[in-house]
């Protein structure tokens, strides 16, 4: 007999960026996030574990718009691969527009099935909590549109691919996985192609917002990744790059061993730091609710998925 699904009663232990800031943002958060949703779409779960799986399926309007724009995106460069085809820009912003207004129909007209079906619709946290989208929101979304989509295409990226250059596709928008000091540590690349003609391997991370102090560490962690899996014998091979589709602009690095070495060191403090909230490792089942303390910071709570719960427990 083969066994599809498992059903775990607490969630495989994992290290991932994204994991890191949570705790440093709020150690409730990241108890609902990662322990108190897990199992949440199982029928006979918890009423908690239902209610956190469903929060946490919460997306910012600005969050939508960046995750429809990286699947734009992924599927344009995946389509002219194996057609040679390049979609007009009006095609790809009636696109994005398209799958907007789709999300903001699931949010005003179809509670109850994404209440059902969390996985399956889009809540925007904006709707969700306060009834309606902030009319500057919508506005500043609607000016990013044109302005991402045509500046994707203009992007040195794009323009490297679809060039006479020799380029190799290596892989884009993939849930990956290696092994730190023995955790398993996950990563998304949104881009990685070969670059024949300099000899490079370009690590690509698109960016809908405004430029941040992390996005360097968050590439250096992708260029580890890329060493171990493929093989790259010298940093000197590896191009991180980082595209602002808001400005434009690109900005392109070279590593060194120690901006690797001090990804690895940030993996390695931030997972004893979680493991102090476990009551049992080898499980990885996590300390009582109550041991994971609230942040009290009213901005970052209205921003939270969770507030709800916090207002119940």
């Amino acid at each position: 007999m083969i066994t599809l699904f498992e059903v775990r009663t607490y969630p495989e232990f994992s290290w991932s960026l994204s994991r890191h800031k949570t705790l440093l943002n709020c150690t409730r958060k990241y108890y609902y996030d990662y322990y108190a949703s897990h199992n949440g779409w199982l029928y006979d779960s918890s009423a908690l574990a239902k209610d956190a799986y469903r929060l946490k399926k919460l997306t910012t309007l600005e969050m939508f718009f960046g995750q429809a724009l990286h699947n734009i995106i992924h599927n344009v460069i995946k389509n002219y691969l194996s057609s040679g085809t390049i979609p007009t820009e009006k095609e790809l912003i009636d696109k994005l527009r398209y799958l907007l207004n789709l999300a903001f129909i699931d949010s005003t007209q179809r509670k109850t099935f994404w209440t059902a079906k969390p996985k399956h619709y889009t809540m925007f946290h904006e709707i969700y909590y306060g009834g309606s989208l902030p009319p500057e929101k919508v506005k500043d979304i609607q000016n990013r549109l044109a302005v991402c989509v045509t500046n994707f295409l203009k992007s040195k990226t794009f323009q490297d691919l679809t060039s006479s250059k020799q380029m190799r596709f290596i892989e884009s928008e993939r849930f990956r996985t290696m092994d730190l000091d023995g955790t398993k540590v996950f990563i998304v690349m949104d881009f990685v192609y070969r670059d024949i003609d300099n000899g490079k391997w370009i690590i690509v991370d698109w960016k809908t917002g405004k430029e941040s102090d992390d996005d360097k560490s968050q590439l250096a962690l992708y260029a580890l990744y890329l060493q171990k899996a493929y093989k790259v014998q010298s940093l000197d091979e590896i191009e991180i790059r980082n595209e602002y589709l808001l400005t434009g602009t690109n900005r392109s690095h070279s590593l060194t061993k120690q901006d690797l070495d001090r990804v690895q060191e940030l993996s390695g403090m931030s997972v004893q730091e979680m493991l102090r909230f476990l009551e049992d490792d080898e499980k990885n089942k996590p300390l009582a609710l109550q041991a994971f303390p609230k942040n009290e910071h009213p901005k970052k709570c209205s921003r939270c998925n969770f507030s709800e719960l916090c207002e119940m427990y």
